[in-house]
């Protein structure tokens, strides 16, 4: 029996030498997950029980399990390696077998699907529809979408603006006092927009501010230096026509007035402020013909909400509107929720897909395939996926890589232990070969 209890312990401690080798030699894998060995001992056992003077027969290896503990999240420099910083698990599938693994370092396949390293598998996550808003719930191989951004025509034009209350009033009922664009000396103050059509095109938006009268303002709006108010003739000899802004004596905008526009061809622009519908096109023979590229057929809602009338100079803040010409992927960027935003040239950006992670009732239930990797079973339970920082589930870190969580000093230590586990094993079988000669002899 002592042999058999000696061999048990020898078996037993070359498993662990076994596990703390592996541990080791994965020191410097890419979300590798340590294993520990766990044992138990064995008694011999009848219907009836072991008794209360039954000897061990030794002991049996009863598990390798693997910490699933956070490993170091490094920088990397590759916006397509993703470190989990948190609980979960990349979800990848080769020809609809999934498998699941903690190794970010991912790569893009000739048909611009993100992948693994060994490009036989493919990272699964969720997509956009064409809007660019995520469509949860359905998981789909992850693409890189390369295609130009499409441009997209100026709707709304907002800014801050403040009019100096002391600025002097031009007198616009005289010849010389009258709006001219070319004069400075006929508008206290002129800004410059640059708005879109639907081809891309950049067309540039002028607003002169002209002090009128106390508390009063005239704004005149100019395309390209034309008047976009005019319908039928030339607009650039058709005297644009004037918005009038009302403050308070406090400073603050009361109402906005526009009169109608003469009304001989469909209006290029209304007679609303705030809903502008500007059409570029040419002059021919006197007849104001439309181009191909057009603005928003809605109109341009131009916002003077926001303009006031202090003693201050009169400026304006940093305008916004909405839209942009054709744009050219530059790079891409991936946030904490996984979401891949793909950046274009007319600083513009879109969700291209949104990485999935999926978690575990029992992570220690899973089944290591290797390649750093891992499969359901029965034991794990069935994953539950959905998008990064949501519930349990980690962050991603883009540019970085989670490294193996092994503890190279713990593991050392390990392996001198295990040694002299091994060794003492093997002095009870050289003991108890030693009682069994003198035994022999005696005979």
């Amino acid at each position: 029996m002592s042999f058999n209890i000696g061999l048990s312990g020898l078996y037993a401690a070359n498993k662990q030498l076994d596990v703390t080798g592996n541990n080791i030699a994965n020191v410097a894998t890419t979300g590798f997950k340590s294993s520990r060995t766990e044992f138990e001992d064995v008694y011999s056992a009848t219907k009836l029980g072991s008794g209360s003077q039954v000897v061990g027969s030794g002991v049996r290896l009863a598990n390798v399990s693997q910490q699933f503990t956070q490993g170091d999240i490094n920088n990397t420099g590759n916006v397509l390696d993703m470190g989990i910083n948190g609980s979960g698990f990349f979800a990848l599938s080769n020809n609809g077998s999934t498998s699941y693994t903690r190794n970010g370092t991912f790569k893009v396949d000739k048909d611009g699907f993100i992948t693994n390293t060994d490009y036989t598998s493919r990272l699964q996550g969720y997509g956009v529809d064409a809007n660019g808003k995520i469509i949860n719930g359905v998981l789909t191989d992850l693409k890189l979408d390369t295609s130009n951004l499409a441009p997209k025509t100026t709707s709304t034009v907002t800014s801050t603006i403040n009019l100096n209350s002391t600025a002097p009033v031009i007198d616009d009922t005289v010849p010389a006092g009258k709006f001219d664009p070319t004069l400075t000396a006929t508008y206290t103050k002129s800004f410059s927009t640059p708005i879109y059509d639907s081809q891309g095109n950049q067309h540039t938006m002028d607003q002169y501010m002209v002090k009128t009268g106390a508390n009063t303002w005239k704004v005149y709006t100019l395309v390209d230096g034309r008047n976009p108010d005019a319908t039928g003739s030339d607009p650039k000899v058709t005297a644009p026509v004037a918005s009038t802004l009302s403050f308070d004596t406090s400073g603050k905008l009361t109402q906005v007035s526009t009169p109608a526009p003469v009304a001989t061809d469909p209006p290029i622009i209304s007679s609303d402020l705030t809903m502008k519908k500007w059409i570029p096109g040419t002059v021919t023979n006197g007849v104001w013909k439309a181009n191909g590229a057009a603005a928003n057929p809605a109109g341009v809602t131009i916002s003077m909400a926001n303009t006031t009338q202090y003693n201050a100079d009169t400026a304006r803040s940093i305008p916004t509107q909405d839209g942009y010409a054709t744009g050219q992927i530059t790079n891409l960027t991936i946030d904490g929720t996984g979401t891949l935003f793909a950046n274009f040239s007319n600083n513009q950006s879109k969700a291209i897909g949104q990485v999935a992670l999926a978690s575990f009732t029992n992570e220690q239930g899973l089944q290591a395939i290797g390649g750093t990797s891992w499969k359901e079973t029965f034991a794990s339970g069935i994953p539950g996926y959905d998008a990064p920082e949501t519930g349990t589930l980690g962050s991603i870190q883009s540019n970085s890589l989670e490294e193996s969580n092994v503890n190279l000093t713990n593991e050392l230590v390990n392996l001198i232990k295990a040694q002299s586990n091994y060794q003492a094993n093997a002095k009870t079988i050289s003991t108890q070969s030693t009682i069994m000669q003198t035994i022999i002899q005696m005979t």
